[in-house]
């Protein structure tokens, strides 16, 4: 147990804390600073913190693995949909924050990248995985729920959506870090429980995570940028699919969904409504900040939830 469970967690957050005092200084000769909007007065200060440190977090859950693959093949797939949305984050972040081009991949370019990426997995998981596309119903008694072909096309579907929405959520200093670490833990607790071979890369995102909050907390030192926050959403749908618990993202994944869902219906009420709002600014992160929240507040209250959350998906199972 401590071989799979125990050593990675620790193995990873080494790497993570002793990446830390390294890779910031390395971003900070880039100049890879974060820009900030300009309606939110408190986080202008924020300008100019390096950002790209998801390559702390993708260092220590890809050398972690490394030490596992051979015995733990599962993890395979996890880590090939953690890598590649990464590595379309940095593609990002670099074209944004050194080339100093600000929109970075266009969006048509980021949707095929995400796109593309989402196939291979979707090949894989259908063709060569050896885990069924059958989906384990919550609160079923452990029923599956057999869809068919739709499964692919929902794969899309949720993978996509699972990685903006965690995008989406990486606004605030140890936000992201904080909820998908409780995530991580639950899929981890979840891997163990039905012996599933895919611990190993779980407890590393937690322990890459952990360290990484070292340099992350309020006030950050550092932030993920899309390098980390796409990786993450990666993880977590790659896991979901391993353990065939897609379903379930909408529990655990309840803060990733909200996130995203904010953002579009703030985007479309503003076009239909000529310039009409229903949050004061989206994600809804940045709602309750300017609502009067202090930043650590909104970040201890939405990784609560999601612990409270994370203890419902057990009790789903």
């Amino acid at each position: 147990m401590s071989y799979e469970v125990v050593i990675p967690v620790i193995i990873s957050f080494a790497i993570s804390a002793l990446l830390g005092p390294v890779v910031i200084p390395f971003l900070r000769k880039l100049k890879v600073g974060q820009t900030e909007r300009k309606e939110l007065e408190s986080h202008q200060k924020k300008m100019g913190t390096p950002t790209m440190g998801g390559l702390m977090i993708l260092a220590s859950i890809i050398i972690t693995s490394l030490f596992y693959i051979k015995d733990y093949p599962k993890i395979v797939p996890i880590l090939f949909l953690t890598v590649a949305f990464g590595v379309i984050g940095f593609l990002d972040d670099y074209l944004k924050v050194v080339l100093r081009r600000s929109d970075g991949l266009l969006a048509w370019q980021k949707m095929l990248c995400q796109i593309l990426v989402t196939a291979v997995f979707a090949v894989y998981m259908w063709k060569y995985s050896g885990v069924s596309l059958a989906m384990l119903v919550p609160f079923s008694g452990g029923k599956y729920w057999d869809i068919g072909w739709v499964a692919i096309p929902l794969m899309f579907f949720v993978v996509i959506g699972t990685v903006n929405g965690t995008n989406f959520t990486d606004g605030l200093d140890g936000l992201a870090s904080s909820v998908t670490i409780m995530v991580a833990t639950f899929f981890s607790v979840v891997a163990v429980g039905m012996n599933s071979g895919i611990e190993p890369i779980t407890c590393a995102v937690v322990g890459a995570l952990t360290g990484f909050l070292l340099f992350n907390v309020y006030p950050a030192s550092v932030f993920m940028g899309d390098t980390g926050s796409l990786a993450l959403g990666g993880f977590v749908a790659g896991t979901a699919y391993m353990l065939q618990m897609p379903i379930f993202i909408l529990i655990v994944g309840l803060i990733y969904l909200v996130e995203v869902l904010s953002v579009i219906i703030q985007v479309t009420y503003f076009k239909k409504t000529g310039g009409k709002r229903i949050f004061r600014m989206a994600p809804i992160h940045h709602h309750f900040e300017l609502g009067g929240w202090s930043e650590t507040r909104v970040v201890a209250v939405f990784s609560i939830v999601t612990a409270i959350l994370c203890l419902i998906a057990l009790l789903a199972l």
